[in-house]
């Protein structure tokens, strides 16, 4: 019986472990995509209901902001080829309940190599026809 219960559990870990893997190649295609500023292959990641939200930190306060998802796509398009920016994610911390996925990646951001800002990404997943999507974004950014 204890074989049975061993191989339970080392079956559902195995599952566990995968299906995080698959989260986290969402979430770095997400990155590859950005970096390259590629509209299309974001939203090939992104569900057609992308929600985006940002809290600002600063010594004058923080700020809330809303940011439309097709605002988001024109903004990556149109980042000038002369700046180069890197969003460099510290570590991933995953947790999944069936169809449903949260993504916690604290970052740091880079603009033509030098530190602009840094916090965390909190993504929400939503797996549709066997393919995980980013369905919510929200992040916040301190100096």
């Amino acid at each position: 019986m204890k074989k049975i219960y061993f191989l339970l559990l080392l079956l559902m870990s195995h599952f566990s472990f995968a299906q995080e893997k698959e989260i986290q190649q969402t979430i770095e295609t997400f990155f590859k995509a950005f970096h390259q500023r590629d509209s299309i292959a974001l939203k090939l990641v992104c569900s057609e209901n992308l929600v985006l939200h940002s809290i600002s930190e600063s010594e004058k306060g923080n700020k809330f902001s809303v940011e439309k998802a097709s605002d988001f796509y024109k903004s990556i398009a149109s980042i000038p080829t002369t700046m180069t920016f890197e969003e460099k994610i510290v570590n991933y911390k995953i947790q999944v309940d069936g169809s449903m996925a949260h993504v916690w990646t604290p970052y740091e951001f880079y603009v033509n190599g030098k530190l602009s800002h840094s916090g965390v990404n909190s993504f929400q997943l939503f797996k549709e026809n066997e393919v995980w999507k980013v369905v919510y974004i929200f992040d916040t950014r301190r100096k």
